[in-house]
């Protein structure tokens, strides 16, 4: 106990003595020193700035640098706007102090982050700053650390945001399936023929051919799930927009409809199989859905490539049109639907819209109510990052 009382005597003696401090400037100059926080002082008229030498440490400044240092040569040159708002701000009285998180060069060529907080702590009679205090610290490893919860969290979003695609393509799509073969075996059951017969179960035979290559596609999906990135390759528009019109034959007979697939069968774009079924799929059966009763239902689907590799594809129908001017901000919405049909679920569409836009493409509608509707996507044909 005397040798702890002898120390802290031999402490405060040194501090009297040797510093010329007082008890509180030497425990915050220990505080200081130990928190890694450096101090500066800079004197406008002057330019003089003082350093601490922790400041001195961090700033990556020399010892025996020019006390007329230009700190701007060292912040990010796309830090440097934000921080000289902020401090602005500070000089003519709209903060009490001013804070900035900014990017200096350290002197191997590298960026690090610093937390810089200053404060005028004197003005001449016309308000203008003469003298500023501040601190500075080094938060390399927080914003580090910010940065990987960030890309993080885009890689959960990311994931969720396929886990709730994958969803609603089982539960959309499939449903069409479904569908097909609930009418295909109800006219199969009242045909009145052989021949009938057996061209239905042509019918069954092809939705059935095209439900195992969905199924397939989507298994494909569940088991790359964990992948960054979404599985692509060269994939024929033409060929995809023939296989929809094979598996919707039944409802472009009994509607009488007539679809042209227009696209240039030389064009291939580079894509995930499920997306693309998924979206040729949704178009094509929404404009049958929504067909106009009183003339036959016409869907032209177009394509043109220009120079630059974008692709522009158009399904345009002749049905009975939305009204945009009510609805069009609410079209690609989930759970949305206009007209009352009890089919209609409004995932369809914000499906299509979101497997475009994963893509690296966009979407647009154009429509008149009673005269027709027209998708327009257009997407780079090349490869894109998913």
């Amino acid at each position: 106990m005397t040798d702890i009382l002898d120390r802290t005597f031999t402490i405060n003696e040194i501090v009297d003595v040797h510093s010329n401090l007082n008890y509180d400037e030497f425990t915050s100059q220990f505080a200081l020193e130990n928190s890694n926080i450096g101090v500066w002082d800079f004197h406008m008229k002057t330019n003089f700035v003082h350093y601490s030498k922790e400041a001195k440490t961090i700033l990556n400044l020399d010892d025996d640098c020019s006390t007329q240092f230009d700190w701007k040569k060292i912040i990010h040159p796309k830090d440097v706007e934000n921080l000289l708002v902020s401090i602005n701000k500070h000089y003519s009285g709209e903060t009490a102090y001013y804070k900035s998180e900014h990017r200096i060069l350290s002197k191997n060529g590298s960026y690090k982050w610093v937390k810089d907080v200053g404060r005028v702590v004197k003005r001449d009679g016309n308000g203008y700053p003469l003298r500023i205090i501040g601190t500075v610290c080094d938060i390399t490893e927080r914003k580090e650390k910010e940065a990987k919860i960030s890309q993080n969290l885009d890689i959960i979003t990311n994931q969720n945001n396929r886990l709730q695609n994958f969803a609603h393509i089982v539960t959309h799509n499939l449903k069409e399936y479904a569908g097909n073969f609930e009418s295909l075996l109800e006219f199969y059951d009242t045909a009145d023929s052989d021949e009938e017969k057996n061209e239905l179960i042509c019918h069954l035979k092809t939705v059935s051919n095209s439900l195992k290559n969905t199924i397939t596609n989507l298994n494909e999906i569940v088991s790359k799930s964990f992948n960054k990135k979404i599985e692509r390759e060269n994939l024929s528009i033409h060929h995809y927009i023939e296989n929809t019109i094979k598996l919707l034959d039944l409802e472009i007979t009994n509607k009488k409809a007539i679809i042209n697939n227009n696209v240039n069968s030389n064009i291939y774009i580079y894509a995930n199989r499920s997306y693309l079924e998924s979206i040729i799929q949704n178009l094509a059966s929404n404009s049958l859905k929504y067909s106009h009763p009183d003339r036959t239902a016409v869907i032209n689907i177009d394509s043109h490539l220009s120079e630059d590799h974008i692709l522009t594809i158009t399904v345009a129908d002749n049905g009975i049109g939305i009204d945009l001017e009510k609805h069009g901000n609410d079209i690609f919405g989930l759970y949305r639907t206009f007209h009352g049909n009890s089919n209609a679920e409004g995932v369809g569409l914000y499906l299509t819209k979101s497997q475009v836009e994963t893509l690296g493409g966009k979407i647009k509608v154009d429509s008149k109510v009673n005269v027709g509707t027209t998708f327009t996507i257009t997407m780079n044909i090349k490869k894109n990052p998913a």
